[in-house]
C-alpha cells in the first residue's frame, strides 16, 4: 500500500514538472499552428473575392506587333478566358455540391431525431386516447376499401382457402373482430372460398389495427404512420436555395401534416436466398421488373414469375436477408436517374455516383425497360455520326440511329474505337454513354482518364458494372444506360452510347437464369438470351421530325474465341444489329491498326451515313482493297508478277498504310477524305508507306494555308464537281512538287 502511494506521489510531481517547463513550449505551438490556420484564411478568402485577371499588352506595343502575331495573342488571351472562365464554374459547382451535402447531413441527422420526436408523442396520452377512438372510423374504410386481387382470386381456386389476420397493438373490441370478419367471408362466397380467419396481438404496432386478406395488407397503424412519415422525409427532394434552418422548418410541417390516412400495400416471405437470388412467396400480383424492398432495407427486383413463388434479384448485399423475413411491394418499376446532371460523371447502373464528387442531384427518373420507338416512330438513317476513324468513316460508315456491333478477338483494339468514336464527338453536341460491363476496375480507371485526357468527359457518363461486382448489377447496367439515353433522345438530342461489352452481359445473365432454375439451350444459354439483347439494341433510333428528331447510335461490342463469330452470342446480336465492324487478330499483329477486316465488316446504312464528298471519294476503295487482299495471298507463294500485278500491289499496301492510324487521334472528315484522294489517284506513288500518315497530315495543312477556298468546299462535305475534282489535282500535284524539291 505505502509503494502504492509513493508512486502517486512520484506521478504527481512528474506531471507538474512537465507542466511548468513544457506549458510555454506547448501554448507556442498551439498559438502559432493557429496564425497559420487564420493567415490561410485570410488567403483563401481574399482569392475569392478577388476577379481574376489576365495579363494584358500594352497598347505601343500591341501596334508594333505583325497582324498574325496580333492573331495568336488574341486567340490565347481567348482561351486564357475560357479557361478561367471553366476554373470557375468548376470551382462554384463544387461549393454548390459540398453545400447540398452539408444539407443533406443536416436532413439525414435530423430525421432520426425528429422520427423519434414524433414517436414519444404518438405514443403517450392524449394522441394514443384519440387513436384508439377512431377504430370504428378504421374500421369502416377498411370494409369499404377491402377487395380481392386477381392473385387472391387465383390462389382460392387452386386452394380453395384464403387466410385472413387481423392483428393489433391490444386486443380489440369483439364487435370490430366480428364486422370485419363477416365482411370478408361474405366477400369470399361470392367467388366460391372460405375463409381462414386468424386475430393477433403484437405490441409493436405502437397503436391501431392491421387487417391483411391473402397478400394485401390494409394498415391502420400508428408503426406504419412512422415507416411512412420516415420515407417521405429521407425521399424529400432539395430544392437548392435552402439553408438548414428551412429545411428543418418545412420537416417539422410535414411531421405536422401527418395523417392517419389508410396505407394499401402487399406482404410477401422470403422463401430461401442464396448468391444473389432471392425467392419469395406470395406477392402474386406483382409485375415483371417491379421493385420490391425486404425487411432489412435492401431493395431487389423481380425477374421471375412461377405459379407458386417468385425470383427476384438482390441489388444490395444479400446476406442481410434472412429467410422468413417480410418483403414489401413497393410499386414502381426499376427506374434511374436521368438528366444534364450525369454528365462528366461516373455511376453505377443504379444511378449512385462513383466518381468521389458527391450526391448527383436530378429528379428525373426513367424505367430502365422500357418500350423501343415504333416504326412510325422512327425516321430513316441519313445523317453520318462521324467516328474519326479513315477506316470506319470510309468502308463501313456509321449513321446517326444506327447500332454497329464491334467484333473481335480479345485485344485487337475494341474498346479503342469506341473510345475514339466518343472522343470525335467534341464540339458536336453528341451526348456519349460508355457502359463498361465486366470489365476490370483498372480497365474503367484508364478509360476515364483517357476520355479525361482527350476533353470527352464533360459530355459523356460512365456506366460502371465491373467485373467485381454481382451478376445482378451487370445484368441491369445497359439498360440502366439505354434509359439515360432515351431521356436526351426524346428531348431532340443525338446520343452515342456504347455498351462494353454484351459477351460479358449474356454470362451474366445466363449466371442469373441458371440460379433461377430456367432451362439452358445452346451453350448454356437461356433461350431468351436472343429477345434480351434484341430488346436492349431495338430502343437505339432516329426519331422522326414529328417526335423531336432525336437519335439513339448503338455500338455495341462483342468478344470471339479465335475468330469464330459462328458461335451463339455472336451470331445473335450480328442478326439484331445493323452492320458489324469485325476486327482481324491477324491484321492486328501484322501491325495493322485499327484491324478492321474490309471483307467481314458490313454497313447496312452503307453510303446513306456519309457525306457526299467522303462517297465520292471511297466508291471503289472497297473493291480496291478486297482485290489487294486477293492478290497477296495469291502472290505470297511466288515471286514473279507482271507489272500491271505489281502496280496493284504498291497501290493497296500504300492504301493499307493511309488507313493507319493511332489511337486517340480521330480525324476531321473532309482530311481522311483528302488523303484517300490522294492516294487513291496515285500522288503518293513515291512516299514510303510508313510516312504515310505524317505525309497526308502536312498535305492537311498545305491545303489550308496554301489553298483556303478549296479547303473551305473540302469541308462542305459536299460532292465535287470536275473543275473542283481538277483544282484538287492540281493542288495535291503542286504539294508533291514541292515534297520532291524539299
Amino acid at each position: 500500500m505505502l509503494h502504492f502511494v509513493y508512486s502517486l506521489i512520484n506521478f504527481a510531481l512528474l506531471l507538474l514538472i512537465v507542466w511548468l517547463i513544457g506549458r510555454k513550449m506547448i501554448a507556442n505551438i498551439f498559438i502559432g499552428r493557429q496564425e497559420k490556420i487564420n493567415r490561410a484564411l485570410d488567403e483563401a478568402e481574399r482569392l475569392e473575392t478577388e476577379e481574376p485577371t489576365l495579363p494584358v499588352i500594352p497598347e505601343k506595343f500591341r501596334e508594333e506587333l505583325p497582324d498574325t502575331v496580333k492573331a495568336e495573342i488574341a486567340e490565347i488571351q481567348e482561351a486564357a478566358a475560357e479557361h478561367v472562365g471553366h476554373m470557375q464554374q468548376q470551382t462554384d459547382a463544387t461549393i454548390e455540391s459540398l453545400r447540398r451535402e452539408m444539407l443533406l447531413d443536416v436532413k439525414s441527422r435530423y430525421i432520426d431525431k425528429l422520427v423519434d420526436k414524433v414517436t414519444a408523442i404518438v405514443i403517450s396520452e392524449p394522441f394514443l386516447s384519440a387513436f384508439r377512438a377512431r377504430e370504428n372510423e378504421f374500421t369502416d374504410r377498411i370494409i369499404e376499401t377491402m377487395t380481392l386481387t386477381p392473385g387472391d382470386i387465383a390462389y382460392l381456386k387452386r386452394h380453395d382457402v384464403l387466410y385472413v389476420t387481423l392483428t393489433s397493438a391490444y386486443k380489440m373490441p369483439q364487435s370490430i373482430v366480428d364486422r370485419i370478419g363477416k365482411h370478408a367471408t361474405q366477400m369470399l362466397d361470392k367467388v366460391g372460398g372460405k375463409p381462414s380467419y386468424w386475430v393477433k396481438v403484437d405490441p409493436e404496432l405502437i397503436a391501431g389495427f392491421r387487417f391483411r386478406v391473402g397478400d394485401t395488407v390494409y394498415d391502420y397503424t400508428l408503426s406504419d404512420r412512422l415507416y411512412q412519415l420516415r420515407k417521405h422525409l429521407e425521399s424529400r427532394e432539395l430544392q437548392g436555395d435552402e439553408d438548414a434552418e428551412a429545411l428543418i422548418a418545412d420537416m417539422f410541417e410535414d411531421i405536422s401534416g401527418m395523417t392517419n390516412s389508410l396505407s394499401e400495400f402487399q406482404l410477401g416471405r422470403v422463401i430461401s436466398i442464396s448468391d444473389g437470388i432471392c425467392w419469395l412467396d406470395g406477392l402474386a400480383d406483382i409485375m415483371y421488373g417491379e421493385v420490391i424492398e425486404f425487411e432489412c432495407g435492401e431493395m431487389g427486383m423481380v425477374l421471375d414469375i412461377e405459379p407458386d413463388r417468385i425470383g427476384c434479384i438482390v441489388y444490395g448485399r444479400y446476406e442481410n436477408i434472412e429467410s422468413g423475413s417480410r418483403v414489401r411491394r413497393v410499386g414502381r418499376i426499376a427506374s434511374v436517374p436521368v438528366g444534364d446532371e450525369l454528365l462528366g460523371r461516373v455511376v453505377d447502373p443504379l444511378g449512385r455516383a462513383l466518381d468521389g464528387k458527391g450526391r448527383i442531384w436530378t429528379n428525373e427518373r426513367r424505367p430502365i425497360e422500357n418500350k423501343a420507338p415504333s416504326i412510325p416512330d422512327r425516321a430513316g438513317v441519313s445523317r453520318p455520326l462521324h467516328t474519326g476513324i479513315k477506316a470506319i468513316d470510309a468502308l463501313v460508315p456509321i449513321g446517326r440511329g444506327q447500332r454497329e456491333l464491334i467484333i473481335g478477338d480479345r485485344q485487337t483494339g475494341k474498346t479503342s474505337i469506341a473510345l475514339d468514336a466518343i472522343i470525335n464527338q467534341k464540339g458536336t453536341g453528341t451526348i456519349c454513354i460508355y457502359v463498361a460491363i465486366g470489365q476490370k476496375d483498372t480497365t474503367i480507371a484508364d478509360i476515364r482518364e483517357k476520355l479525361t485526357k482527350y476533353g470527352a468527359m464533360p459530355y459523356t457518363t460512365l456506366v460502371c458494372a465491373p467485373a467485381s461486382v454481382s451478376a445482378s448489377i451487370q445484368y441491369i447496367a445497359p439498360f440502366a444506360g439505354a434509359a439515360m439515353a432515351e431521356y436526351f433522345m426524346y428531348q431532340g438530342r443525338d446520343v452515342l452510347i456504347v455498351y462494353d461489352d454484351l459477351s460479358k452481359h449474356a454470362v451474366a445473365y445466363r449466371e442469373l437464369s441458371l440460379l433461377l432454375h430456367r432451362p439452358s439451350g445452346r451453350e448454356a444459354y437461356p433461350g431468351d438470351v436472343f429477345y434480351l439483347h434484341a430488346r436492349l439494341l431495338e430502343r437505339a433510333a432516329q426519331l422522326s421530325a414529328e417526335n423531336g428528331g432525336g437519335s439513339i447510335t448503338a455500338l455495341p461490342i462483342i468478344e470471339t474465341q479465335a475468330g469464330d463469330i459462328s458461335a451463339y452470342i455472336p451470331t445473335n446480336v450480328i442478326s439484331i444489329t445493323d452492320g458489324q465492324i469485325f476486327l482481324d487478330a491477324d491484321l492486328f499483329n501484322e501491325g495493322q491498326r485499327p484491324a478492321v477486316n474490309v471483307g467481314l465488316s458490313v454497313s447496312r446504312v452503307g453510303s446513306a451515313a456519309q457525306t457526299k464528298l467522303m462517297k465520292q471519294v471511297s466508291g471503289r476503295l472497297r473493291m480496291d482493297l478486297a482485290q489487294y487482299r486477293e492478290l497477296v495471298g495469291f502472290t505470297q507463294f511466288g515471286s514473279d508478277v507482271d507489272a500491271s500485278t505489281k502496280k496493284v500491289l504498291e497501290s493497296g499496301k500504300r492504301m493499307m498504310a493511309a488507313l493507319l492510324q493511332n489511337r486517340y487521334a480521330p480525324l476531321p472528315d473532309w482530311e481522311q477524305a483528302l488523303l484517300l484522294f490522294a492516294v487513291s489517284e496515285g500522288y503518293a506513288a513515291s512516299v514510303d508507306p510508313s510516312g504515310i500518315e505524317m505525309w497526308g497530315t502536312y498535305l492537311a495543312n498545305h491545303m489550308e494555308i496554301r489553298y483556303p477556298a478549296l479547303a473551305d468546299i473540302l469541308k462542305s462535305g459536299r460532292k465535287l464537281d470536275d473543275t473542283e475534282k481538277e483544282r484538287l489535282k492540281e493542288a495535291i500535284a503542286a504539294y508533291v512538287t514541292d515534297c520532291e524539291v524539299a
